[in-house]
Protein backbone atom coordinates (compact mmCIF):
# COMPACT_ATOMS: atom_id res chain seq x y z
CA UNK A 1 0.00 0.00 0.00
CA UNK A 2 1.51 3.67 -0.56
CA UNK A 3 1.98 5.77 1.90
CA UNK A 4 1.03 9.20 1.87
CA UNK A 5 3.51 12.09 3.75
CA UNK A 6 1.76 15.40 4.19
CA UNK A 7 3.91 18.11 2.34
CA UNK A 8 3.95 21.29 1.46
CA UNK A 9 1.26 20.84 -1.34
CA UNK A 10 -1.54 22.99 -0.11
CA UNK A 11 -4.14 22.35 -2.80
CA UNK A 12 -7.72 22.36 -0.96
CA UNK A 13 -10.47 20.14 -1.71
CA UNK A 14 -14.12 19.44 -0.55
CA UNK A 15 -15.85 15.68 -0.53
CA UNK A 16 -19.99 16.73 -0.53
CA UNK A 17 -23.37 15.33 -0.97
CA UNK A 18 -25.99 17.50 -1.60
CA UNK A 19 -29.76 16.00 -0.90
CA UNK A 20 -32.99 18.01 -2.06
CA UNK A 21 -35.83 16.17 -0.27
CA UNK A 22 -38.25 16.59 -3.46
CA UNK A 23 -39.10 13.97 -6.08
CA UNK A 24 -37.34 15.84 -8.70
CA UNK A 25 -33.95 15.71 -7.05
CA UNK A 26 -32.01 14.82 -10.16
CA UNK A 27 -33.01 18.30 -12.01
CA UNK A 28 -32.96 20.38 -9.02
CA UNK A 29 -29.35 19.23 -8.05
CA UNK A 30 -28.47 19.71 -12.21
CA UNK A 31 -30.03 22.55 -12.67
CA UNK A 32 -27.88 23.92 -9.58
CA UNK A 33 -24.54 22.45 -11.12
CA UNK A 34 -25.37 24.45 -14.41
CA UNK A 35 -25.98 27.93 -12.59
CA UNK A 36 -22.25 27.63 -11.18
CA UNK A 37 -18.99 28.40 -12.93
CA UNK A 38 -16.45 25.20 -11.55
CA UNK A 39 -13.66 26.84 -14.28
CA UNK A 40 -11.13 27.30 -11.42
CA UNK A 41 -11.97 23.86 -9.22
CA UNK A 42 -10.92 20.26 -10.54
CA UNK A 43 -14.54 18.54 -9.98
CA UNK A 44 -15.49 15.17 -10.41
CA UNK A 45 -19.24 13.18 -9.55
CA UNK A 46 -19.75 9.55 -8.58
CA UNK A 47 -23.02 7.80 -7.27
CA UNK A 48 -21.71 8.68 -3.39
CA UNK A 49 -20.65 12.36 -3.56
CA UNK A 50 -19.06 15.22 -5.66
CA UNK A 51 -15.47 16.23 -5.25
CA UNK A 52 -13.90 19.92 -5.90
CA UNK A 53 -10.25 20.37 -5.77
CA UNK A 54 -7.80 23.31 -6.00
CA UNK A 55 -7.13 26.49 -4.02
CA UNK A 56 -9.24 27.16 -0.91
CA UNK A 57 -11.17 30.16 -2.04
CA UNK A 58 -12.48 28.58 -4.67
CA UNK A 59 -13.48 25.40 -3.26
CA UNK A 60 -15.82 27.58 -0.96
CA UNK A 61 -17.14 29.85 -3.90
CA UNK A 62 -17.72 26.85 -6.05
CA UNK A 63 -19.45 24.47 -3.08
CA UNK A 64 -21.36 27.73 -1.63
CA UNK A 65 -22.92 28.47 -5.05
CA UNK A 66 -24.18 24.78 -5.05
CA UNK A 67 -25.92 24.75 -1.96
CA UNK A 68 -27.24 28.34 -2.31
CA UNK A 69 -28.67 27.49 -6.22
CA UNK A 70 -30.02 23.94 -4.65
CA UNK A 71 -31.85 25.45 -1.71
CA UNK A 72 -32.94 28.67 -3.86
CA UNK A 73 -35.33 26.11 -5.47
CA UNK A 74 -37.69 26.18 -2.38
CA UNK A 75 -37.19 22.51 -1.54
CA UNK A 76 -35.46 21.21 1.88
CA UNK A 77 -31.95 20.43 1.20
CA UNK A 78 -29.68 19.11 3.10
CA UNK A 79 -26.00 19.39 2.21
CA UNK A 80 -22.60 17.03 3.88
CA UNK A 81 -19.20 18.23 3.28
CA UNK A 82 -15.48 17.27 4.36
CA UNK A 83 -13.19 19.75 3.86
CA UNK A 84 -9.40 18.97 4.08
CA UNK A 85 -5.74 20.67 2.99
CA UNK A 86 -2.78 19.57 3.31
CA UNK A 87 -2.31 15.73 2.60
CA UNK A 88 -3.95 15.35 -0.79
CA UNK A 89 -2.60 12.22 -1.33
CA UNK A 90 -2.04 12.44 -5.41
CA UNK A 91 -1.37 15.55 -7.35
CA UNK A 92 -4.87 15.28 -9.50
CA UNK A 93 -6.14 19.59 -9.63
CA UNK A 94 -3.03 20.41 -8.86
CA UNK A 95 -2.97 22.87 -12.48
CA UNK A 96 -5.30 24.63 -10.72
CA UNK A 97 -3.11 26.15 -8.14
CA UNK A 98 -2.06 28.57 -10.46
CA UNK A 99 -5.82 30.44 -10.38
CA UNK A 100 -5.96 34.12 -8.99
CA UNK A 101 -7.94 34.95 -6.01
CA UNK A 102 -11.04 35.99 -8.02
CA UNK A 103 -14.20 34.16 -7.06
CA UNK A 104 -16.16 33.67 -10.41
CA UNK A 105 -19.36 32.36 -8.43
CA UNK A 106 -19.13 35.49 -5.69
CA UNK A 107 -21.52 38.34 -6.95
CA UNK A 108 -24.34 35.93 -7.74
CA UNK A 109 -23.87 33.76 -4.58
CA UNK A 110 -24.41 37.54 -2.74
CA UNK A 111 -27.58 38.05 -4.28
CA UNK A 112 -29.41 34.71 -2.81
CA UNK A 113 -30.59 35.47 0.40
CA UNK A 114 -31.03 31.75 2.92
CA UNK A 115 -31.29 30.99 6.04
CA UNK A 116 -29.13 27.59 7.07
CA UNK A 117 -29.00 25.92 10.45
CA UNK A 118 -25.18 24.68 10.19
CA UNK A 119 -22.82 22.22 12.26
CA UNK A 120 -19.48 22.35 11.54
CA UNK A 121 -16.29 20.65 13.71
CA UNK A 122 -12.86 21.25 13.10
CA UNK A 123 -9.87 18.30 12.82
CA UNK A 124 -6.24 20.02 12.93
CA UNK A 125 -4.66 16.70 12.41
CA UNK A 126 -1.16 18.46 11.81
CA UNK A 127 -0.05 19.75 15.16
CA UNK A 128 -0.03 23.62 15.91
CA UNK A 129 -1.83 25.56 18.89
CA UNK A 130 -5.14 24.41 17.57
CA UNK A 131 -7.70 24.44 20.47
CA UNK A 132 -7.16 28.27 21.46
CA UNK A 133 -6.94 28.56 17.63
CA UNK A 134 -10.41 26.71 17.33
CA UNK A 135 -12.29 29.06 20.36
CA UNK A 136 -10.92 32.01 19.10
CA UNK A 137 -12.12 31.41 15.53
CA UNK A 138 -15.32 29.93 17.24
CA UNK A 139 -15.63 33.36 18.61
CA UNK A 140 -14.94 35.33 15.58
CA UNK A 141 -17.38 33.59 14.08
CA UNK A 142 -20.08 35.91 15.79
CA UNK A 143 -18.38 38.69 13.83
CA UNK A 144 -20.25 37.38 10.60
CA UNK A 145 -23.52 38.15 11.89
CA UNK A 146 -24.18 34.51 12.85
CA UNK A 147 -25.66 32.52 15.90
CA UNK A 148 -23.31 30.63 17.46
CA UNK A 149 -24.12 27.61 19.91
CA UNK A 150 -22.80 24.47 21.33
CA UNK A 151 -23.69 21.08 20.61
CA UNK A 152 -22.22 17.90 20.97
CA UNK A 153 -19.60 16.98 18.74
CA UNK A 154 -19.50 20.17 17.08
CA UNK A 155 -20.66 23.78 16.72
CA UNK A 156 -23.63 24.93 15.99
CA UNK A 157 -24.27 27.97 13.42
CA UNK A 158 -27.88 29.82 12.24
CA UNK A 159 -27.79 32.56 9.80
CA UNK A 160 -27.56 33.88 6.31
CA UNK A 161 -25.77 30.80 4.32
CA UNK A 162 -23.47 33.85 2.47
CA UNK A 163 -22.42 34.87 6.00
CA UNK A 164 -21.98 31.02 7.42
CA UNK A 165 -19.60 29.66 4.41
CA UNK A 166 -17.78 33.02 4.35
CA UNK A 167 -17.32 32.35 8.38
CA UNK A 168 -16.38 28.83 7.55
CA UNK A 169 -13.96 29.72 4.69
CA UNK A 170 -11.94 32.24 7.23
CA UNK A 171 -12.03 28.89 10.04
CA UNK A 172 -10.72 27.17 8.03
CA UNK A 173 -7.93 29.57 6.61
CA UNK A 174 -7.03 31.02 9.78
CA UNK A 175 -6.58 26.88 11.41
CA UNK A 176 -4.21 26.59 8.52
CA UNK A 177 -2.38 29.47 9.10
CA UNK A 178 -2.45 28.75 13.16
CA UNK A 179 0.44 25.95 12.47
CA UNK A 180 -2.31 22.88 11.36
CA UNK A 181 -0.31 20.98 8.01
CA UNK A 182 -3.16 19.22 7.58
CA UNK A 183 -6.84 20.06 8.57
CA UNK A 184 -10.20 18.74 8.17
CA UNK A 185 -13.41 20.28 8.36
CA UNK A 186 -16.90 18.18 8.45
CA UNK A 187 -19.75 20.71 7.74
CA UNK A 188 -23.49 19.53 7.75
CA UNK A 189 -26.32 22.13 6.77
CA UNK A 190 -29.80 22.37 5.79
CA UNK A 191 -32.11 25.04 4.37
CA UNK A 192 -35.73 25.02 4.12
CA UNK A 193 -36.39 21.89 6.87
CA UNK A 194 -39.95 21.87 8.04
CA UNK A 195 -38.66 21.11 11.69
CA UNK A 196 -36.78 24.52 12.46
CA UNK A 197 -35.25 25.84 15.35
CA UNK A 198 -37.44 28.66 16.78
CA UNK A 199 -39.50 29.34 13.88
CA UNK A 200 -38.72 29.81 10.74
CA UNK A 201 -35.49 30.20 8.67
CA UNK A 202 -36.05 31.86 5.14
Amino acid sequence: MKKFVCGSNRIAGCSFSIHPMSDDFIEVITSAIKSVDTSKVWIETDDVSTLVRGRIPHIFDVTKAIFLHTANSGVHVALNATYSVGCPGDTTGDVYMAEDDFQLNKTTSEQIKQKVATKFALYPLGGGDYMDTIYRQIEAMKSHGVEVSGTHYATRLDGEAVNVFNGLEKVFIDMEEGGSSHTVMTVSMSANSPSKKGGNTK
